[in-house]
């Protein structure tokens, strides 16, 4: 690479080229273990505008024990959200002379058949952190499996209406795992000739997922860029956007060199967070008001600048094509560039008084 080369616009052509040739219809792919993952334009899409909330996040969990099915089976519990209404029998309102409560029936088959660390008085513990002003007093365990929550009547509604609202809201309480995860799925990996296990993650929260027992956190990624930043920093995102962008063109069967896409993560990156290449992360990249003018909104830019009374430095390539002045790249680079001859010692010249009409003679 010479100096003074133009690598924004190769780096762009070598990306915008393959991208082209992509399924412009490719939104989700049938990805691993019956993953929906989004590819082609609408994930290069996501990734260069640094979306906040992507259409498919999924977190890739590494085992601590990774050659053990039953042992994935014990951590997908403890990741994947798992509601009261699932594990329930049933949930149903008892109306007796003088009380009147909801009485919650577990169902002790299915919580063993879906390894969850659940009982009674985790159940208890959840119905009281959740949204729905129970107090711990209100709520008795009798036994392994039955919960009783008596609600206590204010005076906005009747009982009946609280009764009623309780029973509509129980099932819809988190008893385990991570609200923010819909769902979690062991796949194999059979590339090594042994089978191992990971865990695919539906959802966002890769540093509860990270956190949980039983899961490798030094080999846990995600998907998400914003999500990676907000847990492991700047570097992190930045690794995430090159594997991604990389991922994504190799699943279309094109390959770019890894130098232009790490020009790419640089340039979004190197503020110390993650902006898109849209109007909003250009405005946060670069000062000069021409250059965002040439991209998007050129009579917004011009008139707040004008109001303003901004600057303009004029030094990248697009405000010195609008300007009509040489750009300061390939042979604009240098501001002088001249080889001269070295030039021979000059002659010493005589001292004026040497010369012998200045001497006065001292004898006469």
């Amino acid at each position: 690479m010479e100096p003074g080369s133009a690598v924004g616009a190769l780096c762009a052509q070598s990306i915008g080229e393959p991208g082209t040739q992509m399924t412009l219809k490719t939104f989700h792919f049938a990805g691993v273990a019956s993953m929906n993952i989004t590819l082609g334009v609408p994930r290069i899409k996501e990734i260069i505008n640094a979306s906040k909330n992507i259409s498919t996040p999924i977190i890739s969990a590494h085992l601590d024990v990774d050659d053990d099915a039953d042992f994935g089976r014990l951590v997908k519990g403890r990741i994947e959200k798992t509601l009261l209404g699932e594990i329930s029998e049933y949930i149903e309102e008892v109306f007796l002379p003088d009380d009147c409560f909801i009485l919650v029936k577990l169902s002790l088959e299915r919580i063993r058949l879906l390894r969850l660390e659940v009982n009674a008085e985790t159940v208890r513990y959840s119905i009281c952190m959740s949204k729905l002003r129970v107090k711990p007093g209100d709520i008795a365990v009798h036994g392994e499996a039955v919960v009783c929550v008596s609600p206590r009547e204010n005076s906005k509604s009747s009982m009946y209406y609280v009764l009623q609202s309780l029973k509509d809201n129980l099932p819809k309480v988190v008893v385990q795992g991570i609200p923010e995860v819909s769902r979690a799925v062991i796949h194999i990996d059979e590339q090594t000739g042994k089978n191992k296990y990971k865990l695919l993650v539906e959802g966002d929260n890769l540093r509860s997922v990270m956190a949980t027992h039983g899961v490798n956190g030094n080999r846990t990624t995600s998907n998400n860029t914003y999500e990676v930043e907000k847990t492991l920093g700047i570097e992190a995102a930045r690794s995430t956007i090159i594997n991604e962008i990389q991922y994504t063109m190799v699943n279309h069967g094109m390959s770019i060199d890894r130098r232009h896409v790490m020009l790419l993560a640089d340039l979004m990156s190197y503020k110390g967070e993650i902006l898109g290449i849209t109007r909003f992360g250009l405005a946060k990249m670069k000062e000069s008001v021409l250059m965002l003018a040439s991209f998007e909104k050129t009579a917004d830019h011009l008139f707040d600048a004008a109001y303003f009374g901004q600057k303009d430095s004029v030094c990248g390539v697009s405000e010195c094509i609008i300007m009509g002045i040489p750009m300061n790249i390939g042979t604009g680079l240098f501001k002088l560039l001249h080889k001269a001859d070295k030039d021979p010692t000059p002659p010493r010249r005589p001292l004026l008084f040497d010369s012998t009409d200045f001497h006065i003679p001292l004898a006469t």
